[in-house]
């Protein structure tokens, strides 16, 4: 039988090339991005919207990143995270004087964000206290109140992990003019975070019952025009509420 004929160089090295190809994948048919970090993996890339509502926050995460390249925050300080509630609080340091505030909010994230993110936005900085506003994202987008529940099983888990003396307070959800259809919703959502803060050992913070006019309904006089981001008089609140919490 007569031996077969020997690859020329250049179809071997196209042959080699495609099967090499074949049995890696392509990325294309990658399930998610990759997430930056000691955390990344291939069972640990974010993938939407089990594990984060939006990838576009790595932008915030970048920010975060150059403002502390610019000035370092200290250790052991208060972080403030969450949604934009928190990321518009430009009052932050002044409402709480002689406490060294740290403001990691990113607007319209959710409560998962805030775990997904919690190497970037928080352990990073081992602050004695962690303060969080989050779930009404995550309502206004379809998460149910048992979902918001368990994301907030899951922050608190998270934050444990890698700062378990840390004090965690939790922010209740706001009453906005513009969701008023989400208040029964926020109730039991509320409702269902504080019973389990109480079994964590998390503060609660009601910020949803003083935000009410006498009918009941979110007060539109703290609100600014998009009815619902708060104005001054709102921050006001907030602050009057929040600081009995502050450590």
């Amino acid at each position: 039988m007569p031996l077969p004929t020997p690859l020329r160089p250049a179809v071997f090295a196209g042959a080699l090339l495609a099967l090499l190809t074949a049995c890696a994948g392509s990325p294309s048919t990658a399930s998610g991005p990759v997430s930056e970090g000691p955390a990344a993996s291939a069972t640990t890339a974010p993938r939407i919207p089990e594990q984060v509502s939006n990838a576009a926050w790595e932008t915030d995460m970048q920010r975060f990143a150059a403002e502390d390249a610019q000035s370092p925050p200290p250790r052991g300080g208060v972080v403030f995270t969450g949604s934009s509630s928190i990321r518009l609080w430009d009052t932050l340091a002044q409402d709480f004087p002689g406490v060294p505030v740290i403001n990691r909010g990113f607007g319209g994230s959710e409560l998962r964000d805030s775990t997904w993110y919690a190497d970037r936005t928080i352990v990073r900085y081992a602050p004695r206290q962690i303060l969080i506003y989050a779930g009404d994202n995550d309502l206004h987008a379809g998460r149910t109140p048992q979902q918001v529940h368990a994301d907030f099983v899951a922050f608190v888990e998270r934050v444990r992990r890698d700062l378990p003396k840390a004090k965690i307070a939790y922010i209740s959800t706001k009453p906005s003019p513009s969701r008023a259809q989400l208040l029964p919703a926020q109730r039991e959502a509320n409702a269902l975070v504080a019973a389990e803060a109480k079994r964590l050992g998390v503060d609660y913070i009601d910020i949803f019952t003083p935000m009410l006019d006498a009918s009941g309904q979110p007060d539109e006089a703290l609100f600014v025009e998009d009815r619902l981001h708060m104005n001054a008089a709102g921050y006001d609140i907030w602050q009057r509420v929040i600081t009995p919490y502050v450590k």
